[in-house]
């Protein structure tokens, strides 16, 4: 680090800023424009660190989405006055419970991966986080979890699975993890300040417009990418995995939805441009991801935020790429049949390949109280899926409103639809008995599109507890048009500190 003044106040650097910020500022809506003073683009850097300068902290609209919040500490004031950067460490903790069943449905057939009938399930979850701020600019947090039961079918027997508060590893009695452990540093680029207050994963302070945020360690990589403001969060918004992410996302994570990584966020104005580098488990739904990158996924993502008629609202794009031993269902299907057995990915991870996705995602405020979401995802479909779930293209949408109309300001109805769909590889994987991620029925003589539409009510009786009550009506159940219609009902509680 003692080489950084020195080189950012060297002229040509400077220079080379100079030029930087001047192409910044073609761009709608970023204004960038550099110190007096030759020392000063040192001192953008150095202020992180404990130099006398402003502070930053990543926006919540537009950087780290991470589903507790983000942010970072700064000098500033909050809302009641109060000093908020003298604070040197932060804890949260949430509790959420869920009991979730399926309802009787149509069901001829079914294999070591079907959704059961009339299936009684729970979860429960607690976690602590805790945040210490080691230099300024800096954050350090972990996320230590406590989590027990099973979501219904214990995690199969959709595409688009029923509950986001349900891991693919089910447990009878509670067990305790280390869901997150990162550090966040952020630094100032320039611009307007405003005051980011204290939550889960956020410590208090000031904000710059223009800023760049790096997170390194453990952590999801759905706590930086694909955020929603109406669509990301199981314990406050939808449950279903389709709505709360893209369907065809394979993202990086263990079983639990969290991986080894980094990630960098450029915030300026109104746009942010994201990259990531995460380790992938080394087999389809392993328990851990691997430590060397030897299976990696690479993510970009770029954000634009506006505002219609004065309503807020934000679209972004993103191209993600899976590399490592990956099973292609053609070869699958081939073995099977070589070895007179049924097809297994598995069995094929013969050769490296590179596995090429993207979605769109947008959000929009309508009115003061109603919100509105899109998500557009695809993948391809030649290479089975590996971290998250078993679809090739998905487009889901919804809206959200609050409940200020009625009297229950806190409260919040939602409803969402998804259409989610397999490739015709994989259609023919599991038609031939194939098991993915989450599906497999032993046979698929007549696939279609799994549509799914979710509605809840989220009840607020007090102001850190909710109640939700939700319902999923779920056509062709991981894909198979012989199975189902099926109805999923589910209640949520879930409480903050």
């Amino acid at each position: 680090m003692s080489s950084m003044p020195a080189r950012f106040a060297k002229p040509a650097p400077r220079r080379m800023l100079s030029l930087l910020c001047l192409g910044l500022s073609a761009l709608p809506g970023v204004a960038c424009a550099l110190p007096a003073s030759p020392a000063d683009p040192a001192r953008l850097i150095l202020a992180n660190f404990g130099a006398d300068a402003p502070e930053p902290a990543p926006d919540p609209a537009g950087s780290s989405g991470f589903p507790d919040g983000a942010g970072s500490i700064a000098e500033g004031k909050s809302a009641d006055g109060k000093d908020i950067s003298a604070r040197r460490w932060a804890l949260f903790g949430q509790t959420t419970f869920t009991a979730m069943t399926t309802t009787g449905f149509r069901h001829p057939y079914a294999g070591d991966h079907s959704l059961p009938v009339n299936d009684l399930r729970e979860t429960w979850d607690a976690s602590l986080y805790l945040g210490v701020r080691p230099w300024r600019g800096g954050e350090i947090w972990a996320t230590g979890e406590v989590d027990q039961g099973f979501g219904v079918g214990n995690t199969l027997g959709l595409a688009g699975y029923a509950s986001g508060e349900a891991y693919k590893l089910g447990a009878a009695h509670p067990y305790t993890r280390l869901q997150r452990l990162y550090l966040r540093q952020t630094f100032a680029l320039g611009g307007d300040k405003t005051v980011v207050e204290a939550a889960a994963n956020q410590m208090p302070g000031t904000q710059t417009a223009n800023r760049l945020v790096i997170t390194v360690g453990k952590f999801g990589v759905a706590d930086v990418f694909d955020t929603n403001r109406y669509a990301h969060d199981p314990r406050g918004d939808f449950l279903n995995w389709t709505l709360i992410d893209s369907g065809a996302f394979d993202y990086a994570g263990d079983p639990w939805g969290f991986s080894y990584g980094a990630a960098g966020e450029l915030v300026l104005g109104p746009w942010t441009v994201r990259a990531g580098l995460f380790d992938m488990t080394d087999t389809p739904g392993g328990m851990a991801p691997v430590t060397d990158f030897s299976f990696y996924q690479v993510v970009g993502e770029v954000e634009h935020r506006h505002s219609l008629r004065g309503h807020a609202g934000a679209i972004r794009g993103a191209l993600w790429m899976n590399h490592g031993r990956l099973g292609r269902y053609t070869d699958a299907i081939a073995w099977g049949a070589a070895n007179a057995s049924v097809p297994d990915v598995a069995q094929v991870q013969f050769a490296a390949h590179t596995r090429i996705g993207g979605y769109i995602n947008a959000e929009q405020e309508l009115t003061g109280n109603l919100g509105a979401f899109l998500r557009l995802s695809a993948a391809d479909g030649r290479y089975a899926v590996f971290d998250f779930t078993d679809v090739d293209r998905s487009v889901s949408a919804g809206l959200s409103l609050a409940g200020k109309g009625w009297g229950r300001a806190a409260d919040t109805v939602a409803l969402g639809v998804v259409a989610n769909a397999a490739s015709r590889a994989a259609r023919a994987y599991f038609a031939a008995g194939g098991l993915g991620l989450l599906i497999g029925d032993g046979a698929l003589p007549h696939a279609g599109t799994e549509m799914i539409v979710e509605a809840s009510y989220s009840w607020h009786p007090i102001t850190p507890v909710s109640v939700t009550f939700d319902a999923q009506a779920i056509a062709n159940p991981a894909y198979n048009r012989d199975r189902g219609p099926v109805g999923v009902l589910g209640l949520r509680i879930h409480a903050a500190f």
